[in-house]
């Protein structure tokens, strides 16, 4: 155990994490997702919700602010102007660690570029929409 820091964030998550360089993106997944499809390296954090991980992720690693959006989520297919509930509890988490809201990726853009991410990490979160890819920033010394 380690004093500190969530207990959601596994072994392989926190080594993942640590892993990543500036720019390299996570993609966190609700259990519909692709993740062994798409998943380069793949981590399992079952019974977890994905607002849950994304809390865990964010109070050890910085978003990139050098780019205009660093967490993107998916689009409701069919209604992309409506913000499904997981979605507005990621901004809520997003905006009390000082970063701005997501903004969201058609369907199958989301899936290409999760694809190319440097870990997914596999939720147990059961609803739709649970998904959220961030992009890592730099630690100022």
């Amino acid at each position: 155990m380690l004093t500190g820091i969530s207990p959601l964030l596994s072994p392989d998550l926190l080594h993942a994490l640590a892993s990543m360089g500036h720019g390299d993106e996570i993609v966190l997944a609700d259990a519909n997702f692709p993740a062994t499809t798409l998943g380069k390296r793949l981590i399992h954090l079952p019974g977890v919700s994905s607002p849950e991980a994304l809390r865990a992720v964010l109070s050890v690693m910085p978003l990139d602010n050098f780019v205009e959006q660093p967490a993107l989520t998916m689009q409701m297919v069919g209604d992309s102007q409506t913000r499904p509930a997981t979605v507005a509890e990621f901004d809520v988490l997003l905006q009390q660690h000082g970063y701005q809201a997501s903004a969201a990726l058609e369907r199958q853009a989301f899936y290409l570029r999760a694809g190319q991410a440097f870990a997914v990490v596999a939720t147990g979160e059961l609803r739709t929409y649970g998904n959220i890819i961030l992009k890592k920033g730099v630690i100022a010394a």
